[in-house]
């Protein structure tokens, strides 16, 4: 058993674990804060996960992978860390998250559609100006004004992204295509894929909470559908699609800064 405070999206949480491993893997977020929160993960968790993993899997017609107990440790400690986290306006998302000219951009898509590759041409073409902020799974605070990206531990299997956070300027939806192109899209097609990229809580109090805040994100933030073709062109499309028009953006610039 392990004990450790991890702070995440401006909140402190405690987290007792069963394996040191789970500490490690949280080590860029531990601090010594007092708590908002405490989250346990226990046998019966890790349990739980592995019958998740398995019926997966079945889905997609794999066979049965038994996966190591302290992956899986890691995997309902972000879930039980989500479910409390709506209580504090903020919702895990699914997408490849990077911070440009202080300004955070997400990328979401089925996976496999190849957000981390699109997040790796901002890198190449843009340079320095760029800094992953999360690779899979940010999270988003979504205040009265504004939505701030975040940084977390869950980075994907490219363990890309850092503990920083930034003001979102917008979220895009990734398709494959032969040419790039760029749109935004209206409230209805945003808000079901947004949806299908979010984590979402069986409790009917739980989804309440998740569709207002998914409806306030849908306000105050931009939504684009990208047709990409993996070429370093598609970056600049991207870009400039979903850069500020004028000073008087909604989206206000800022410094990204420590979470």
């Amino acid at each position: 058993m392990t004990e450790f405070n991890i702070a995440l999206a401006g909140r402190c949480v405690a987290v007792r674990a069963l394996y040191e491993s789970t500490r490690d893997f949280c080590r860029d977020y531990l601090c010594e804060l007092s708590p908002d929160f405490s989250v346990e993960v226990t046998a019966e968790d890790i349990e739980a996960e592995s019958l998740k993993s398995d019926n997966e899997r079945k889905l997609e017609g794999l066979p049965p992978y038994k996966f190591p107990a302290p992956y899986l440790e890691t995997l309902a400690l972000y879930r039980k860390i989500a479910e409390r986290m709506l209580d504090y306006d903020v919702i895990l998302f699914h997408g490849s998250s990077l911070m440009m000219d202080g300004e955070a951009y997400i990328f979401t898509a089925r996976s496999g559609t190849g957000k981390s590759t699109h997040t790796a041409l901002w890198r190449r073409v843009f340079g320095d100006r760029v800094k992953m902020i999360n690779d899979d799974k940010p999270l988003l605070h979504i205040g009265e004004n504004g939505v701030t990206v975040y940084g977390t531990p869950w980075r994907g299997k490219h363990n890309l992204g850092s503990n920083i956070s930034a003001p979102l300027r917008a979220v895009c939806i990734l398709t494959r295509a032969a040419e790039n192109s760029i749109k935004p899209i209206g409230r209805t097609e945003a808000l079901v894929q947004f949806l299908q990229q979010t984590y979402r809580v069986s409790d009917r109090a739980g989804m309440a909470k998740l569709l207002s805040l998914v409806d306030r994100l849908l306000n105050l933030s931009g939504a684009y559908l990208l047709g990409c073709n993996m070429e370093d062109s598609a970056a600049e499309v991207a870009y400039n699609g979903m850069k500020p028009r004028h000073e008087t953006d909604r989206t206000t610039k800022g410094k990204g800064y420590e979470a």
